[in-house]
């Protein structure tokens, strides 16, 4: 018999939550193909199979995720109709929000109590999750609103710190690092899809390396940042220098609303900003990137980027790309991709901070003070080979 995967999502109302689970349930009515899922042609031993994964997850909203799915305008009536009705039975867990970390994005259906209380209820989601599909395995995911990036504080400096603020309630410990703690501390492998501050955090990456738990993070690769890190080895190899390199997008969904708030629109640059230099070898001294909340596009989102370059005999070139790009299309196949490669890691025994799954970030996360690998095609040839067995 199949073995069979539960994904329990932050932020399951959102728009990349609910494609994704209407992705999924639509291939399992027949309805959808595997296109756009970047591992379908992959035979690898031990993954769970699309079919095979059930969802679930918490959010602020206190609707059905049919009608939160209708609300956000990826999918619709016609979806719904043809193989995702689920959705339309299916209601979030209580979440752990907060205003402060995230401005622009509240809700009725939050967790209360401290933090300590938080990450119980978490914990007792899972275990009753588990037991209700009767899952083999869990994974959770985070695709929640980016958070501000927390202060310097002393309680994100080591593990006994940690846990002392745990314990005083202190507002240095952001939502997202509460479903990180709440994952690690059951045994449960836990992915950062967002820019928000989770299980990068010092002493959470090495609370997830001492209980051997499968992390990865953050903030995944969709849709400008993918084509920069597609492009820019291709300039590197050919020798052609980046003088500047402008982006600037448009968006209106709920994340474009979550980044209308300049202290979470700052977490999200820190993470598209670090790809360039690292690799071209050298500073791009004039790299710009820009984020517009823009209400009329909703989840159609709009990258527009121009490329200064030198060629030969110091001739001047300009390279434009306007990608016109869906978000959540691009986004809930690669969270759906990251949930099956958590729990491959998980059964293989691997724990820590997974680094071949970088293909999928903006800003992997590593198991020490160095820089990730950034250009997409070294990134698949790591991930290749974990993939084949080859290690990491």
């Amino acid at each position: 018999m199949a073995e069979r995967l539960g994904v329990a999502i932050v932020g399951v109302g959102g728009a990349v939550a609910t494609t994704a689970i209407a992705g999924i349930e639509m291939i399992k009515a027949g309805s959808n193909s595997l296109d756009g899922l970047p591992l379908a042609d992959r035979d690898v031993s031990g993954m769970v199979a699309y079919r095979d994964l059930e969802f679930g997850g918490w959010d602020l909203a206190d609707e059905t995720l049919g009608a939160c799915a209708l609300r956000h305008g990826v999918i619709g009536e016609k979806e719904l109709a043809d193989g995702a009705a689920v959705l339309n039975q299916m209601r979030p867990w209580k979440a752990a929000g907060s205003t402060g970390y995230c401005a622009n994005i509240d809700g009725t259906n939050k967790l209360g109590g401290g933090h300590r209380a938080a990450i119980r209820q978490i914990q007792a989601d899972l275990a009753r999750f588990k037991d209700e599909k009767k899952l083999d395995r869990v994974v959770v995911v985070n695709l929640a609103s980016t958070e501000r990036k927390p202060g310097d504080d002393s309680a994100l400096q080591s593990r006994d710190a940690f846990e002392q603020g745990l314990d005083s309630d202190d507002a240095a410990i952001s939502p997202a690092m509460l479903y990180a703690y709440a994952a690690i501390d059951s045994g449960t492998p836990y992915a950062n899809f967002t820019p928000s501050v989770a299980a990068d955090v010092a002493p959470l990456a090495a609370f997830a390396a001492e209980r051997n738990v499968p992390v990865a993070g953050k903030d995944g690769k969709t849709g400008q940042t993918f084509m920069k890190t597609v492009i820019a080895p291709a300039l590197r190899d050919r020798a052609l220098h980046v003088d500047g390199w402008f982006s600037t997008n448009i968006l209106g969904n709920s994340d474009g609303l979550a980044l209308d708030d300049p202290k979470s629109l700052q977490s999200k640059l820190g993470t598209k900003k670090s790809v360039l230099n690292q690799i071209l070898g050298y500073p791009v001294e004039d790299h710009i990137i820009m984020i517009h909340y823009y209400k009329p596009r909703g989840d159609d989102k709009e990258a527009w980027d121009n490329i200064d370059l030198t060629g030969f005999m110091g001739q001047k070139m300009q390279l434009k790309l306007n990608f016109l790009c869906k978000d959540s299309i691009l986004a809930a196949p690669l969270a759906i991709e990251i949930a099956r490669c958590l729990d491959l890691a998980k059964q293989r025994g691997e724990g820590g901070v997974q680094e071949q799954m970088g293909l999928f970030f903006k800003l992997p996360q590593t198991r020490g003070d160095y820089d990730p690998a950034h250009g997409v095609p070294e990134q698949q040839l790591i991930l290749d080979n974990w993939l084949d067995g080859k290690g990491a």
